[in-house]
């Protein structure tokens, strides 16, 4: 394969400083750790990125919104309508939720987290991301964690366990337990859309074990928090 298959992708000149950024535009090419220096080039790459087909049919692509400092870093699976449209994560009915869910333990979603996806373009109707869909985009999620660096990553749902991680376990089976994963702790919870599906907020359902996981974070992240804190006196 010659070079130029396995590298050129980007023909807008202005990209980046005016250099030329090769990145690949074959999926089954590794984008290289440290490729990036801010999350406005993670951005400008996906927003013209072709390694799967959900670039054909984006509006926009779909990167984050939060701290990029925060010591929380949530994943979702992949954009919906609404987040195809304004370019920002979790802002449709389950975006709300997710917002007061985090309310709720006086998380502020612009100060103490960084919001981002497994995928960075919407899957047509909405469909879960493919294998393949997922192993395309999965580098600059990795990119995304090492700029952040969060000490917690909060999944939601299978998709976002399964894509980060390779955990295959149904989330049911695995939410509310602390993972670790390249030295950060991770916590699969459940996906703030399923959560809509079932409104019972009776012992066991699945709001009452969602308040039981963030209540858990919520404690995790005043530790480190208060940790550091004593560190830097």
């Amino acid at each position: 394969m010659s070079s130029e298959n396995q590298l050129s992708l980007f023909e807008d000149s202005n990209l980046l400083n005016d250099q030329k950024e090769l990145i690949p535009t074959d999926a089954k090419i590794p984008i290289p750790a440290g490729t990036y220096t801010s999350m406005t080039e993670v951005a400008q790459h996906c927003n013209q990125c072709h390694r799967c087909e959900l670039g054909n049919t984006r509006t926009h692509a779909v990167v984050g919104r939060g701290n990029l400092q925060a010591l929380i870093m949530i994943v979702g699976e992949a954009p919906g309508q609404n987040e195809d449209e304004t370019g920002l994560p979790f802002v449709g009915r389950a975006g709300q939720l997710l917002e007061k869910i985090l309310a709720s333990v006086n998380f502020d979603t612009e100060k103490d987290v960084y919001i981002g996806n497994i995928n960075k373009c919407r899957p047509p109707q909405n469909r879960p991301p493919t294998t393949e869909e997922i192993a395309a985009c999965r580098p600059y999620l990795l990119e995304q964690i090492r700029l952040v660096d969060p000490k917690i990553i909060l999944l939601t749902g299978a998709t976002a366990v399964k894509g980060l991680t390779g955990d295959k376990r149904a989330i049911t089976k695995i939410r509310g337990q602390w993972i670790e994963w390249e030295g950060r702790l991770c916590m699969p919870i459940f996906h703030p859309s399923y959560l809509l599906r079932n409104q019972s907020r009776e012992p066991g359902s699945p709001k009452w074990l969602m308040w039981q996981d963030i209540q858990a974070v919520r404690a995790k992240f005043d530790e480190i928090r208060n940790a550091r804190e004593l560190m830097s006196d």
